[in-house]
């Protein structure tokens, strides 16, 4: 491996005592696909969570592994817009806390990492060093074009399946947000904001959330001067 490196990382001797020069984007590919971990097609989650690390952008389904690209900058604005509001509100009224990637759920069948979970008081002992053992109280997915078909599907069964309460499905770039709420029947039903753009959800009790923040939020102490949290 590190004379494989040397040579990438020099210019290489070819025919007749020509050199060859490797494109700088070439080299760093090459390298990055020589340092990237081998894995095997199938793995236990145990095995999983041992190969993967913090920087790697994977989920464990059915006991295969998915890579992801890395999240946009506007993805992230708004994932970390919606924690920060969601987390002083959940810890001053001592509802649960609010967990972001890197961090995993583990479901039945799968080991997802989504944009924010929402864990209950009542559910804090499923917390373990590195994993969720069991579904959140509640999952937002900040929707994506590489993510769009498995947030919509794969994601949306899975999710509905493990009973996850509600189900928040957030698309920044059509402007739509989606909020999906187990009924009776443990299926997800679709949940519309009220007249004035706002939706309230029974598992934050006193909670609520203008939707136009998400496409232009606002300061977080705005926000919560709003939720008269001070």
């Amino acid at each position: 491996m590190a004379a494989v490196m040397e040579m990438l990382q020099e210019p290489a001797p070819g025919k007749a005592g020509h050199t060859i020069v490797l494109d700088a984007d070439l080299r760093r590919h090459l390298l990055e696909a020589l340092l990237t971990p081998m894995r095997p097609r199938k793995m236990t989650y145990n095995e999983f969570l041992a190969w993967a690390n913090e920087d790697t952008l994977a989920e464990w389904v059915d006991g295969e592994v998915q890579i992801h690209s890395p999240a946009s900058e506007q993805h992230q604005d708004l994932s970390f817009f919606l924690a920060q509001i969601m987390d002083i509100y959940a810890k001053s009224k001592r509802l649960g806390k609010i967990l972001l990637p890197p961090f995993q759920m583990k479901l039945p069948r799968s080991g997802r990492e989504p944009d924010l979970i929402f864990v209950a008081t009542g559910h804090l002992d499923r917390l373990k060093p590195t994993f969720l053992d069991g579904p959140a109280d509640l999952v937002v997915e900040v929707i994506s074009t590489e993510s769009l078909a498995r947030d919509r599907g794969e994601k949306f069964y899975e999710y509905e399946e493990a009973g996850i309460p509600e189900y928040w499905l957030i698309d920044p770039i059509r402007e739509r947000v989606e909020f999906y709420r187990l009924d009776a029947q443990g299926r997800y039903d679709l949940i519309l904001p009220d007249v004035d753009g706002v939706y309230r959800t029974p598992i934050l009790p006193g909670f609520w959330l203008r939707v136009a923040w998400l496409w232009s939020p606002p300061a977080p102490l705005t926000v919560l001067r709003e939720l008269q949290l001070i």
